[in-house]
């Protein structure tokens, strides 16, 4: 699945550009090093940007699962979905839940989700998907060099698991899709899966071990050290929250509480917060909000080898440096609402089932995942301001495909061809 990348020359002196990234996500942490790579000099915004403090708690990047996940190729929409969904949702222990209450806001993005669940649309989403992870680990690989962060890598790949051979057979046309697209992946028997994660409860008969998947054993620790090489190369990061992006006759005005910084070019990596600055540069962007959830077990991070995940559940279970972080669900509830607690009540019950010895659970998070209802993100340049460029929407796969976004933002900005066709990605495609 791993394909080279060109690689990327610095920039002539007169074509070097002041470039400001609004966010400090992985994504942005990405495209700042990419673009410092090519030469422009760089200013990141974020309200909570990985300084060493406690408020980076707050950010998206801070509680994912951290898995680079090349499997990733089948939407979230796919054929039959809406006749799955009232079952999802009135299973208390499902991987589903909606604020109801933001039911009517969210009712454009359900259009839009359900006309990308037929097969031609999903077989067209997920060969555009494939490109993208095809190029993800190739991507990662220089920045990860340069933010002496080879250390958090754990390649152990990455474990689905099914209850039932029903269970199993039910997924054959996504892992057959899966394998059309070159995922390299192990169909197990239960004494397999029970000779390579020993304290799983017994509670499965078959599995899928996806082999090229891997870990970075903490999201932290990972954009700390990206945050670290950049500003070693010169790179500037501000706090602070940017409320719009204004055009000015000399570049671009990024407005903030306390000053409006100007750039020649601004780069929109903002996640699921990136709505409101689209809107103020003047687009209308189908962006909305998967909540997710993780549960941290701080003495069970030596119970599991690699990511497993029970798709009946719809979180991954996935030893890390703090722990065990269980992580995932879907909530669509936009950003408003406060944490759930029966979402990680499900999170609890389902780990104390499937991996006994875990213990109690010690910490819960609630983060935004920004999502796009054809699970393809927003890489382009606005049509209103060009010398705006958006990078968001990544939904379940933001760490999987930061590094490539931020090499292909890189390009956009440089003005030059890139390396895949952008055209699936564009901001209005919806």
């Amino acid at each position: 699945m791993n394909k080279p990348l060109p690689q990327l020359q610095p920039l002539p002196e007169a074509e070097r550009r002041h470039v400001a990234v609004v966010g400090a996500g992985l994504v942005g942490l990405c495209s700042a090093l990419w673009l410092q790579r090519m030469g422009h000099r760089v200013t990141i915004i974020d309200p909570a940007p990985p300084l060493g403090d406690a408020s980076y708690r707050q950010a998206c990047s801070y509680g994912n699962a951290c898995t680079v996940a090349p499997h990733g190729v089948v939407p979230v929409a796919t054929p039959g979905v809406i006749w799955r969904v009232p079952g999802m949702l009135l299973n208390p222990l499902g991987p589903l839940a909606i604020v109801w209450r933001y039911l009517p806001q969210l009712v454009p993005w359900l259009r839009a989700f359900l006309a990308s669940s037929s097969k031609a649309e999903v077989d067209r989403i997920a060969g555009t998907l494939a490109v993208l992870l095809s190029q993800a680990d190739a991507a990662w690989q220089p920045l990860v060099t340069l933010a002496g962060a080879e250390r958090l890598k754990q390649r152990e790949g990455c474990l689905y698991l099914y209850k039932t051979e029903a269970q199993f057979r039910a997924a054959d046309a996504e892992n057959g899709l899966r394998e059309r697209h070159g995922v390299a992946m192990d169909r197990l028997e239960r004494a397999d899966i029970q000779s390579m994660e020993p304290n799983l409860a017994p509670l499965y008969e078959r599995g899928v071990l996806f082999r090229d998947a891997y870990v970075f054993s903490s999201p932290k620790q990972l954009a700390f050290a990206l945050a670290q090489a950049l500003v070693e190369g010169g790179g500037e990061i501000v706090r602070g929250e940017v409320s719009a992006i204004e055009p000015r006759d000399d570049g671009i005005g990024l407005r903030t509480a306390g000053k409006q910084i100007v750039a020649d070019h601004a780069v929109v990596a903002a996640g699921a917060h990136s709505r409101k600055l689209t809107a103020s540069v003047g687009d209308r962007v189908l962006l909305d909000t998967e909540r997710g959830y993780h549960v941290l077990f701080p003495n069970a991070g030596n119970l599991l080898s690699r990511p497993v995940c029970y798709p009946e559940h719809g979180f991954y279970m996935v030893p890390m440096a703090d722990g065990m972080r269980a992580a995932g669900t879907v909530e669509l509830g936009g950003l408003a609402a406060a944490l759930n607690p029966r979402r990680t009540a499900m999170i609890r019950e389902g780990v104390k089932t499937l991996l006994p010895g875990a213990g109690e659970g010690s910490d819960e998070w609630l983060g935004f995942r920004p999502s796009m209802p054809d699970s393809l993100p927003v890489i382009g340049n606005s049509r209103r301001l060009p010398r705006v460029t958006y990078a968001f929407g990544h939904g379940h796969l933001g760490l999987t495909l930061s590094a490539l976004t931020g090499y292909l933002v890189s390009q956009i900005v440089a003005g030059q061809s890139s390396v895949i066709d952008l055209t699936p990605l564009r901001p209005d495609r919806f």
